[in-house]
Formats: C-alpha cells, sequence, structure tokens
C-alpha cells in the first residue's frame, strides 16, 4: 500500500496528469463542445479533424464533451488524489518539522549543517546575548538554553505547498462540480422577444427580455462589437442591464453572454401591402453569414426569387431561378421591381445570440486561484533556521535554509559581526 501510496504522489506522475489534461483541453478547445452527434459526423465525415479522426470516432471517444467525459474526470481525481496524497506524506511532514524545536547541543553537531562557522569571542557568553538582541530585532522566533540558542524565521514558507495543492484540489472539485450540475443554454433573440427559465419545480424563476440590440461595425463594416439590452423580470424584481462581449451579466447564479449575432426576419412591402415580417434562414451553402428567404413572385407560388443578405445594413440581393442577380434593395430605401412586383424592404430585424450558464462551481473554483496565489506568494518565503553555542572562548553558528541557501550564507557573517560589534 505504501508503495502504491508513493508511486501515485510521485512527481513525475503529477507531471505527466497536468500534461494528459493540458492537451485534453487542446482538444476540448479545437473541438466545438455540445453540439448535436449529427453535427460532428456531417463536419468531419469528408475531412477527419486533424485528418486524424472522422465524426464517429469524435463521438466514441467523447471528444464533443471533454471536460465532462469520464476519461477527463478521471484525469482530474487522479490528479487530485496524487496532490493529497503528497500533501499528506511529503508536505505537512515537512512542516511539522520546521514547526518542531531541534536542540543541537555541541559544536560537533553544527559543524555537520549546510551553514557552520566558528568565531572567536573574548566573552561567548555575551556574544551569544546580543545575537539573541540582533534576532529578536530582526523577526526572528528565539528558543534560548543553557550557553546556546535556536532561532527561525519564515516558517509560513512551508504552508505554501500545501495551499497550493489545497487550491489546485479546490479548482479541479470545483470544474468537476460545474461539469456535472452546470446548465449551459444558446438562444437567438430578437428585439422585444422573451425567453423563460424556469425553476425546478415548473415555476417561472426568470423571463429575459431583449429590449435592444445593436451591431457595432468598423469602416469596413465588419462587426467590431455586440450590446444587447435586456430586461430581467422575477418574482419581486425588475432589472435593466447591458452585456456585450467580454461584458458578461451574473444574476442569481446563472451567467448570460453576448455570444453571436444572427439576422432574425426581414420587413417587406410587396406592391401595396401592408409592410410583412417574414423569418430569415441561414443558407451555408452560400456562405458562413448569409441569410435569405425563398419568395414566390406569382399568386400560384411559381417564379420564386430568393433575397439574400449578409449584414442588417443590407444591401438585399435578389437572385432569380438560374443564380442571376436581378434586383439590389437596400433596407429603407425605395421600392424595385422584380419581375414586374415592386418589392420594398423597411428593415431587416438582427437576433442577439446569448449564452446563458449556470455553473454551481464557480465559487469553488474562484476559492481554488485565490488559495493557490496565496500559496504560491507564501512557498517563496524562505524558511531559515539557526543554532549558536558557546563555549571554550568561541561562538559557533550554524544554520540550514530550504531556499536561496547562498544568501543565507552571505547574511550569517553579517549577523555575527554585528553581535560582535553590540
Amino acid at each position: 500500500m505504501r508503495r502504491l501510496a508513493g508511486w501515485l504522489s510521485d512527481l513525475r506522475v503529477a507531471i505527466v496528469l497536468l500534461l494528459l489534461i493540458a492537451l485534453a483541453s487542446a482538444v476540448g478547445t479545437g473541438i466545438p463542445q455540445g453540439d448535436p452527434p449529427a453535427s460532428y459526423v456531417e463536419a468531419y465525415g469528408d475531412t477527419p479533424w486533424l485528418g486524424l479522426l472522422n465524426g464517429e470516432q469524435v463521438l466514441q471517444l467523447q471528444l464533443d464533451h471533454v471536460y465532462s467525459s469520464g476519461w477527463f474526470l478521471a484525469l482530474l481525481a487522479w490528479l487530485g488524489l496524487a496532490l493529497i496524497l503528497c500533501s499528506w506524506r511529503r508536505q505537512w511532514p515537512a512542516l511539522q518539522a520546521a514547526r518542531r524545536w531541534i536542540d543541537y547541543r555541541t559544536p560537533r553537531q553544527l559543524s555537520k549543517l549546510a551553514i557552520a562557522e566558528s568565531r572567536p569571542c573574548p566573552d561567548p557568553a555575551a556574544s551569544l546575548e546580543r545575537l539573541r538582541a540582533v534576532l529578536s530585532a530582526r523577526g526572528w522566533q528565539l528558543q534560548p538554553g543553557d550557553q546556546r540558542l535556536a532561532a527561525r524565521k519564515g516558517v509560513a514558507g512551508r504552508v505554501g505547498p500545501l495551499l497550493v495543492h489545497t487550491g489546485m484540489v479546490l479548482l479541479m472539485l470545483g470544474a468537476v462540480w460545474g461539469a456535472l450540475a452546470g446548465n449551459r443554454l444558446e438562444r437567438f433573440l430578437a428585439p422585444e422577444r422573451s425567453l423563460d427559465l424556469l425553476a425546478r419545480n415548473g415555476d417561472n424563476q426568470l423571463t429575459i427580455t431583449l429590449q435592444n440590440f445593436q451591431v457595432e461595425r468598423d469602416t469596413a463594416g465588419r462587426p467590431e462589437q455586440f450590446r444587447s439590452d435586456l430586461l430581467l423580470e422575477g418574482p419581486g424584481e425588475r432589472l435593466e442591464r447591458e452585456i456585450s462581449v467580454n461584458h458578461p451579466l451574473r444574476h442569481r447564479g446563472i451567467t448570460i453572454y453576448q455570444a453571436d449575432w444572427s439576422l432574425a426576419a426581414i420587413d417587406l412591402q410587396i406592391g401595396g401591402s401592408p409592410v410583412l415580417q417574414l423569418p430569415l434562414q441561414t443558407f451555408p451553402q452560400l456562405g458562413d453569414q448569409v441569410w435569405g428567404i425563398v419568395l414566390p413572385t406569382r399568386p400560384d407560388g411559381t417564379a420564386p426569387v430568393l433575397l439574400s443578405l449578409e449584414s442588417e445594413q443590407g444591401p438585399v440581393q435578389v437572385f432569380g431561378e438560374n443564380g442571376e442577380r436581378i434586383a439590389l434593395l437596400r433596407p429603407g430605401g425605395p421600392a424595385e421591381e422584380v419581375r414586374g412586383l415592386p418589392l420594398r424592404v423597411a428593415s431587416v430585424l438582427p437576433a442577439s445570440g446569448l449564452l446563458l450558464k449556470r455553473d454551481p462551481g464557480v465559487p469553488l473554483v474562484y476559492l481554488g486561484f485565490a488559495v493557490t496565489l496565496l500559496g504560491g506568494g507564501l512557498s517563496l518565503v524562505a524558511t531559515r533556521q539557526l543554532w549558536a553555542i558557546a563555549d571554550d572562548g568561541q561562538l559557533h553558528v550554524g544554520g540550514l535554509c530550504n531556499r536561496n541557501l547562498a544568501a543565507f550564507a552571505q547574511e550569517l557573517p553579517g549577523l555575527l559581526a554585528e553581535a560582535q560589534q553590540g
């Protein structure tokens, strides 16, 4: 059992696990997560991912949901167990040893330490007392004895590795909790449309209404920023908030992200008819961001034309059955005759792509980050130990340090010189 625990807590095993988790995270970033299974079969059917995996293999290896897959959670559990065992077998005993006073009684014992020095003194007892005063003034903890002295400083540095391991375990627990108990919902909303979120008992928990949506573009017409004005209504509350890319909204455990944009509908006036609002659909065969609608120009439904556009600003291109462009319409512009039928585009209605996430593990993840950062800072603190013995006209001094021993070796002669001059 001890051999197994030693292997599990080995640093090399932990490094391999970290590399595997990093590689898995890279795969999860490269492959879209949470899409319908059919989309992977279609996307990687003719062109396998990285030339290695087709859609069926992606699904079999659970690469469509890496962060909640069984093998990824097993890696996290293994790494967490390794950190706990390492803390229990190594870091905790090191902290206990640093807190335990060691009483060296003879100069011979001090001579075996990493740093050792002996200096002749007319009055070793007085020099020892002055050294005690110097160390006390510099914040050292002291344990005086009969003609000897033990001192230590920076014991908090031994707590650092324990806190780092604790923080990483908290991070992984938060990630696992979020992957297993979290929820994710992505919807496109047009202005004045609402989305109802229900509680587990079926009651209406929150209603999200899109009041306004704006697409900010550069001088070349490329999207730069998306902004959504939201109205949140729930039991006893009514809030108005704005979200944009990289500026989400967090409310009652739900995070609302501005994730994407789309075109929802087009307002058309056909001849002398009132303005009709017709839904738009995507045409991926024409491009990544092309929306349109097929519209018949005869009462019997024949002679259809395709109206396509790439942004809410237009223009709206009109194509005939043979793919030839026959008209170009501007939103808000005048009507154009299309096969004897006057068509006017009054406006185009954009839709905001909202991503809603409920991740109960977020507070634990933040706590893990804080504990890890605190532990990393404390780990930089060097733990120093010093012993001094006054004996036969000499002051014998020895010391240990777990970090930057050279600096401690340079500091020690200064401490002794100050003690002797005092």
